[in-house]
């Protein structure tokens, strides 16, 4: 059975950093679509990186610079690297995968059906 858990998220300080971790179980996940996402209270479920079974990347703009996906095959494991914390990156982080179709991963929420029980970033003084 197809699993994935994350972790790390905690409470920061403002310009602080974090780095999550997505653990596959039941699947080998280079071989899939691993994507970041986050839901703020309120708001919608927004992707923020992925990577795709060829090794590409692909980061929302928004995000771009601060936060930064990588992959451990030898862990079954794909990390979010987060730096510069800002109050606005409050949110759960949850992390998903699916079949690769095409080389660039999508960052939208319907291209994954498979999704971890995510994991709550708080940044604040």
């Amino acid at each position: 059975q197809l699993q994935l858990v994350e972790s790390g998220g905690g409470l920061v300080q403002p310009g602080g950093s974090l780095r999550l971790s997505c653990a596959a179980s039941g699947f080998t996940l280079r071989y899939y679509d691993i994507g970041w996402f986050r839901q703020a209270p309120g708001k919608d479920r927004e992707g923020v990186s992925c990577i795709s079974r060829y090794g590409m990347t692909n980061t929302a703009d928004s995000v771009k610079g601060r936060f930064t996906i990588s992959r451990d095959t030898a862990k079954n494991t794909v990390y979010l690297q987060i730096d510069s914390l800002k109050p606005e990156d409050t949110a759960v982080y949850y992390c998903a995968a699916d079949s690769s179709l095409f080389r660039l991963c999508p960052l939208f929420r319907s291209g994954y059906g498979n999704w971890g029980q995510g994991t709550q970033v708080t940044v604040s003084s």
